[in-house]
């Protein structure tokens, strides 16, 4: 098993997760990549301010890298950065937050052998177990907060609302949205939780 691996780090309640699984197996994280735009400020994930990340990593006493990037060089440079992480670090493996989507997981395993590291996945389960993954990010003590939403598949008033055991009870009343949000249905900012050392600013 790998004892040291660089993180896919959105700054959401999958990556943040897959920390926890991580740390809770013995796993080293020794730092965080967060694909942003070439000609942003902001995360390819999310959409989500580069300095948010920023404090998350902060607050988690890890190092985070920024891969900057566009659509045409996104795995080229995904790479590029794993390869230098292997070199910084001594990472043998990059560890990813996804659950049960094959294309996601394929992908991953590809660049993760280009750059010569194995590709590691804390969460993967069986699709009908992703309720049961939920209620661990939210009986594991993490707060997090929904920063955007399909709007095809969820109120756009969702947007802003907390991640608690009501969340839970209300999202698997909606059969074609996973509870998860593999597919898109929703993104989420983790701002406390296990992982993270240091409080919030003004907290």
């Amino acid at each position: 098993m790998q004892k040291q691996v660089a993180l896919s780090f959105s700054g959401g309640k999958d990556s943040c997760l897959a920390l926890y699984y991580l740390e809770q197996k013995g796993i080293e994280v020794t730092c965080l990549l967060t694909t942003a735009w070439e000609d942003q400020q902001t995360t390819v994930a999310h959409n989500e301010k580069c300095s948010r990340v920023r404090n998350q990593a902060e607050r988690l006493g890890i190092p985070v890298h920024f891969i900057k990037t566009d659509f045409h060089a996104y795995a080229d440079d995904f790479v590029s950065s794993l390869r230098e992480m292997k070199h910084r670090y001594g990472i043998d493996g990059i560890a990813f937050g996804d659950i049960y989507l094959e294309g996601h997981r394929e992908w991953g395993e590809k660049i993760a052998g280009q750059a010569g590291v194995e590709a590691v996945y804390p969460l993967w389960s069986e699709q009908e177990n992703v309720v049961a993954l939920l209620r661990d990010f939210v009986t594991a003590g993490f707060r997090a907060e929904v920063i955007k939403v399909d709007a095809e598949q969820l109120p756009e008033n969702w947007v802003g609302r907390e991640l608690d055991e009501s969340f839970v009870r209300e999202i698997v009343t909606y059969d074609a949205v996973c509870p998860m949000g593999e597919s898109g249905e929703y993104h989420t900012y983790v701002y406390d939780g296990p992982i993270f050392r240091k409080n919030r600013p003004g907290g």
